[in-house]
């Protein structure tokens, strides 16, 4: 039969494996390498390996130590494999959606590829919503499937289905492997893809058969990864854009998830604070300067903070850094920054000018960009741009605890940010909804990689197993998992993954019994029809101890923070479930069809409670 390598993308091509890679990628496959120090070196001789083998060989080589996946009939040889290949730690999560979730959060924290793995039909499919994920939050991932034979494709066989097929809008690339003798450089391109440029995921489909087979095969050497240099064009926007923000009365920098990405952080700081310019951030861009630098405004957008909504809105210079200018942050995108020229970098050509007109597009990754950005600016006084800011945030205080007889939850994130405070390398992973938007807002992040949370796609039910793996890739650092009743019923069995792996994530539940956001929007916006949003659960306290966890329940305020301090204290997860108020609103707000400049205050500040 003759081999192949089948290829659903044509953004790459095979017949290029040395192509040059942007600093930032660069630099994440040097920590992908040095970070495990059971890599395999080059091999300069042939060997005779089982395509199983050729896959766990190849993984090693790429950095790869973990993988988080759930085994089936077409990926058995694989997990066959994977019992002579001790140094890549296997996760047993509950559900294959887990396992993307899991890969996702360990990528994020560590910088390097995160895997998953899952068998054909229903255990890739599962796969789907967190390789979507991956692709919306630009985290580079290698989701690897097996597949029926060779001979029973397109038969229909059982649990067969064309994964490529279904998974090509939601990847940068996905493969069908067809020998195993194009396994190891098939591997090699994935990882090369998956870290290049902007980062994402990229799936290898296996037929059983293939990982069976046994070839006689060389691995290809891991060449160095080169920065590509900045483009002239780049560089030419550079100048026109160090002239802008030179001249500016009233700029503002917004910083987004490719500050992070491209281990830009330093050079935001050092822009900042050689031009005075305030730094805004995205929910994604949190972490890329601390929050208490006192150039830092918060972030922006739907839930952001009143003062800085209202900064972009009355700017004259927005600088916008790794950020997609998506609709959470603009609101209308037609009066987004009005009186603004803009400037804009991003590593994706795609991106830029995209949602917003741009005045100077800059092509490149962040790291590299701003480093030639950095000696051509100067410091500017700004004292009446900056008194106004300062104003603003004295005159339209946003991080409020309305008064209330019942526990709110943004008291739970206030307790939360003091002991963040004590430990900054804390990390918090969220899901999706009021939980989300209250932890943006009143928890302080002060270093990169400690800010996990489902962006882009906005998945329920990432909090726990994308914790899972933050806490395996970072297992000295405390991992806070801050879920709503909601999510956490999505992907609850994977407190099982927990006690078994022994990994000590702290679960904040927040409930108040409704799914928040919706609950909010019908309140708000749909005459108060709830419909389809009480959601009771299980008795919490109960789940947990059948599964092992232990856990307290907390109603008061004031008790709130003993029982973190106890469940820090305990060497293993935890979970406090917090019950909240059920009907309160998360603001600041952008109404639907609003610009920033419309942004809606809480109803008690505004009446001065």
């Amino acid at each position: 039969m003759e081999t192949k390598v089948e290829s659903r993308s044509q953004l790459f091509s095979l017949a290029d494996p040395d192509m040059d890679q942007e600093e930032g990628s660069s630099c994440r496959r040097e920590a992908a390498v040095k970070n495990n120090p059971s890599s395999a070196q080059p091999n300069t001789g042939k060997r005779k390996l089982r395509g199983a083998e050729i896959i766990c060989e190849s993984l090693l080589r790429e950095g790869a130590d973990v993988i988080f996946g759930y085994p089936g009939g077409a990926i058995l040889p694989f997990y066959d494999a994977l019992w002579s290949y001790p140094q890549l730690r296997h996760i047993l999560v509950r559900h294959e959606q887990s396992a993307a979730h899991a890969a996702d959060g360990y990528s994020r924290v560590t910088g390097k590829v995160g895997v998953c793995v899952a068998t054909s039909g229903p255990g890739a499919t599962n796969l789907v919503t967190g390789i979507m994920g991956a692709k919306a939050d630009s985290v580079p991932m290698i989701a690897i499937t097996g597949q029926v034979a060779r001979a029973a494709l397109g038969t229909e066989a059982f649990q067969e289905c064309d994964i490529c097929g279904i998974a090509s809008s939601c990847t940068k690339a996905t493969f069908m492997v067809m020998s195993a003798a194009d396994l190891a450089p098939t591997i090699r391109e994935a990882f090369r893809i998956a870290l290049e440029g902007r980062p994402g995921p990229v799936l290898i489909d296996v037929p059983r058969d293939v990982q069976i087979e046994e070839v006689e095969i060389e691995f290809p050497e891991i060449a160095e990864a080169l920065a590509e240099p900045v483009s002239p064009e780049t560089l030419e926007g550079v100048q026109q854009a160090a002239r802008l923000i030179n001249q500016a009365e009233r700029p503002v920098i917004i910083t987004g998830h490719g500050v992070l990405t491209s281990w830009a952080n330093q050079e935001v700081k050092g822009l900042a604070e050689s031009t005075g310019i305030p730094v805004i951030t995205t929910l994604l861009g949190l972490g890329g300067i601390p929050s208490d630098h006192p150039l830092s405004l918060g972030m922006l957008g739907m839930h952001g903070m009143y003062w800085s909504n209202m900064a972009v809105d009355q700017a004259d210079l927005v600088i916008g850094l790794g950020m997609r200018f998506d609709d959470r942050v603009t609101g209308k995108a037609s009066t987004f920054a009005p009186h603004a020229r803009i400037i804009h970098l991003d590593i994706d050509p795609t991106q830029v000018g995209r949602n917003v007109p741009v005045e100077v597009p800059l092509v490149g990754d962040a790291k590299a960009v701003l480093r030639e950005l950095l000696p051509l600016v100067s410091h500017v006084e700004r004292k009446p741009w900056m008194d106004h800011l300062s104003q603003l945030r004295q005159d339209h205080p946003s991080l409020t605890i309305p008064p209330s007889d019942a526990l709110q939850a943004q008291q739970v994130l206030a307790n939360l940010n003091e002991l963040m405070r004590e430990n900054p390398d804390t990390i918090v992973v969220t899901g999706v909804g009021q939980h989300q938007m209250w932890a943006a807002q009143f928890l302080g992040f002060n270093k990169p990689g400690t800010f996990v949370s489902s962006g882009g796609l906005g998945a329920m039910g990432f909090e726990l197993p994308a914790a899972l793996g933050a806490q395996i890739g970072r297992p000295d650092a405390t991992v806070w998992s801050i879920a709503g009743d909601g999510g956490f019923q999505m992907t609850l069995q994977e407190l099982a993954t927990a006690t078994e792996s022994k990994l000590p994530v702290k679960i904040a539940l927040i409930n108040n019994g409704y799914l928040g956001m919706v609950r909010q929007w019908q309140e708000m916006y749909f005459e108060n029809h709830l419909k389809a949003v009480p959601i009771p659960g299980p008795d919490y306290l109960k789940l947990a101890e059948a599964y092992g966890v232990p856990a307290l329940r907390v109603t008061e305020p004031e008790d709130v923070l003993p029982a973190m301090r106890q469940a820090e204290a305990h060497d293993g997860p935890f979970l406090i479930e917090f019950v909240t108020e059920a009907t309160a609103n998360v603001y600041p707000m952008v109404p639907p069809g609003g610009s920033l400049g419309d942004t809606l205050e809480d109803p008690l500040v505004q009446l001065g409670h």
